[in-house]
């Protein structure tokens, strides 16, 4: 166990699978009292059944596109353990379309479960941390935050705007010791994929060749939990590889990257 993590809770969105699941083993192993959601109880079973000393562990069903039913969600964690230290906000969807082809259906999907669902827990959990003079937010973006590609439209604008939010919110909040860890992923060998939204209403259905070569999820975990132990602001998570270096010309270099950005298509 870890001093830091030890009994402290953690609630834990998308943890039926991929960073979510590797999240919840890696925190509980540390000492972490959990609350996992996701919309499969089945997969949230199994995860809940794998977590060492599962008493620790409580389950909350919920639906991230289903906003209507958030700002109860939140109070139902709340009442789990009778406080949350941190929260993750970790579920989600991709996206691979070209702008062109993509409808409108998918742009605002994509903004509900992966941009207005973190807004909407985090204005129901807010008044809870303000109160206590405490807590972490800890929100799974991603590297497609910081750049574009082609094919990622959609995606990229609900990361974008997460930035643009928790930016904001940390500022308002330091006073209150509340923190605020963008997380900024690049490839993590997850399912994500196959559940990508296309222009086909199956969606994407294949691996990524990408996403199979990336880090896996159980060591992107063992990053993740070093950034929130350290309050980091925006860290990268990942392997050292062409995602992150595309972050810095972005930065840096921006003339250089739109140069290049045109031949970063996802595999």
């Amino acid at each position: 166990m870890d001093s830091y993590f030890n009994n402290r809770v953690a609630w834990i969105t998308g943890a039926s699978s991929g960073i979510g699941e590797a999240l919840a083993y890696a925190l509980r192993d540390a000492g972490t009292r959990l609350i996992i959601s996701g919309r499969r109880m089945d997969e949230l079973e199994r995860v809940k059944q794998t977590c060492s000393h599962s008493d620790a562990v409580q389950i909350l069903q919920l639906d991230l596109a289903d906003a209507a039913s958030l700002g109860e969600k939140a109070a139902a964690a709340i009442a789990c353990f009778g406080h949350i230290d941190i929260m993750v906000h970790n579920g989600g969807i991709s996206q691979r379309s070209l702008v062109i082809e993509t409808g409108m259906e998918v742009h605002r999907r994509m903004m509900e479960v992966d941009y207005f669902s973190y807004v909407e827990l985090t204005r129901a959990l807010l008044p809870h941390f303000v109160e206590r003079k405490a807590g972490h937010f800890v929100v799974t973006s991603s590297v497609m935050g910081k750049i574009g590609t082609p094919m990622r439209s959609a995606y990229a604008a609900a990361k974008h705007a997460l930035h643009g939010f928790f930016d904001c919110l940390r500022a308002e909040v330091a006073a209150d010791n509340i923190k605020v860890t963008i997380l900024t992923p690049g490839y993590i060998r997850t399912n994500i994929s196959l559940f990508a939204l296309t222009n086909k209403a199956y969606g994407l259905g294949k691996p990524s060749e990408n996403i199979e070569n990336g880090l896996p999820a159980d060591k992107a975990a063992k990053q993740i939990l070093k950034a929130i132990k350290r309050g980091a602001f925006e860290p990268y998570i990942g392997k050292f590889a062409g995602e992150r270096i595309a972050i810095w010309v972005m930065r840096f270099l921006p003339g250089v990257y739109a140069r290049i950005a045109p031949k970063l298509v996802p595999k």
